[in-house]
């Protein structure tokens, strides 16, 4: 596993958990950062990940909405709604991760760590939302 898929699964435990626990995930990753051996400090990606998904949660969860058909955020699965959190802040707002990455990251996140339906329900929701990118641009 490379260095960014590690510093993205940091990263989705992070949102997950925040998720779970009703907490806000800058908290959580501060506390993470503190329980930390300094010799093992977060990745910078996750960090970059962590907090532009906090920054843009609202719109994030807008688009999904938006674009899942049958779904609303809330009634995904947590792990699912966490992957497509950070799935859609690749895809939309980090120009330096190519878009075909961003989907195969959280798809193999999806496929590994949730049910066997979430790999083609989070690969066809960002799919869609690339679409919606690309038309847009």
């Amino acid at each position: 596993m490379g260095a960014r898929s590690k510093a993205r699964k940091r990263a989705l435990d992070i949102l997950f958990e925040a998720d779970v626990r009703g907490d806000d995930p800058l908290t959580i990753m501060a506390g993470r950062k503190d329980d930390e051996d300094p010799n093992r400090a977060l990745p910078e990606y996750t960090v970059e990940l962590v907090q532009g998904v906090t920054a843009q949660t609202e719109r994030i969860d807008e688009l999904l909405s938006t674009y899942s058909h049958g779904w609303t955020v809330d009634r995904m699965p947590a792990v699912d709604r966490a992957v497509l959190r950070l799935g859609t802040w690749e895809l939309l707002y980090n120009d330096d991760v190519p878009d075909a990455v961003a989907i195969d990251e959280a798809v193999e996140l999806a496929r590994t760590l949730s049910t066997d339906d979430s790999p083609n329900f989070v690969n066809g929701l960002l799919a869609r939302l690339l679409e919606v990118k690309t038309s847009s641009s």
